[in-house]
């Protein structure tokens, strides 16, 4: 899994069938000190809901076809969770409930 920052939505009205009310979202990923990294990936996003600017687990490759609902689809990314908060070695490194004050 990696951890990446929604920045948008893409949008699509020609596309494979299965991908029919999948959400898809723009990420960008983030490294381990909290700071966006310039690689970006579209995942897809069937259960969690996420919305721009919140921090997510994207779950990438094979991996993100074992979301329920993933399966037939061809998708190679897919958001697992949103996040709450980060900790790295005793250091607060990102917290939801900080970015909206």
């Amino acid at each position: 899994m990696q951890i990446a920052k929604v920045r948008g939505t893409v949008v699509s009205t020609i596309q494979d069938p299965t991908l029919r009310g999948v959400k898809l979202l723009m990420l960008q990923l983030v490294d381990e000190n909290g700071n966006l990294l310039p690689k970006y990936e579209v995942a897809a996003d069937n259960s969690v809901g996420a919305g721009i600017d919140e921090w997510v687990l994207v779950s990438c490759g094979s991996a993100a076809r074992e979301v329920p609902g993933n399966k037939q689809r061809p998708v190679d990314a897919a958001v697992v969770a949103i996040i709450d908060s980060i900790y790295v070695e005793d250091r607060l490194i990102y917290s939801k409930k900080d970015q909206y004050r």
